[in-house]
């Protein structure tokens, strides 16, 4: 139970953010989706390392001097399987008017929300991981932490994916929906995570590690350089690595 209740809590995130179209009528301004990404961006590099690439190299322990291994493996892994997402799915990021991908004639719509769904996959795909592991060992107080670190930053990714559909016109209704849509394949595939990493244990470490890998892969090309563009986004940026590590190590 504790598992599937903390899976959902990335999801929340999401839709509590998107929800806020409800309520606000124009686009974010410029140094406010900065600071925003900024924050995200440290949340996923803090959760990355300390949640993730961390344990899996203490689950590697038995090792000896290669307890590395299956993490670094991992970890290109993973950022490999999104830089092949992103040549092999069409998607539009929000903010951008450059599709990326092969040529589709899916509308702006569509790839938006892929956009998003491609980089919410890892992201369900690591909380599951972090469930399992306090399944075996306990502390899921650490497990929880991931969660709520991701949920928070997926409060500013629902919103940002909502609200341009409603300056576009869009109904607030469809524009909630479909910004609520972008964030459910976390709690999906987080619990397939969980599940496959509860019958090959043996397999945690570096499917931890492929999950750190994806994120970083989306935060250092996409994110950390929006962020990059004011000293506000970088600011935030440290804020949010350095409020995950702490949450970590107090309550991991």
């Amino acid at each position: 139970m504790e598992t599937f209740l903390g899976i959902l809590i990335p999801f929340l995130g999401t839709t509590l953010g998107a929800a806020c179209v409800f309520f606000m009528k124009k686009s974010l301004g410029d140094l406010v989706q900065r600071s925003l990404a900024g924050f995200a961006a440290g949340v996923m590099v803090a959760a990355s390392i300390w949640s993730l690439l961390i344990p899996a190299i203490e689950q590697s322990e038995g090792m000896g001097r290669l307890s590395f291994l299956p993490a670094l493996i991992g970890f290109w892994v993973g950022v490999l399987f999104l830089l092949m997402l992103d040549r092999l799915i069409p998607h539009l990021h929000v903010g951008s008017d450059q599709t990326e991908g092969p040529k589709s004639k899916l509308g702006r719509t569509t790839m938006m929300v892929l956009a998003v769904t491609l980089h919410n996959i890892p992201e369900g795909m690591a909380v599951g991981l972090a469930f399992a592991l306090a399944g075996v060992e306990g502390g899921f107080a650490g497990a929880a932490v991931l969660a709520l670190g991701i949920g928070v930053q997926n409060l500013p990714e629902g919103l940002a994916v909502a609200l341009p559909f409603r300056a576009g016109g869009m109904s607030r209704g469809r524009s909630f929906a479909l910004g609520a849509l972008s964030g459910a394949v976390e709690p999906v595939f987080g619990m397939l995570a969980a599940l496959a990493a509860g019958m090959m244990q043996g397999a945690l470490p570096g499917m931890m590690a492929f999950c750190a890998g994806a994120m970083m892969q989306v935060v250092f090309a996409e994110m950390a350089p929006q962020a990059a563009k004011s000293r506000a986004g970088l600011f935030t940026l440290m804020t949010g690595y350095a409020l995950m590590m702490a949450l970590d190590l107090a309550l991991g």
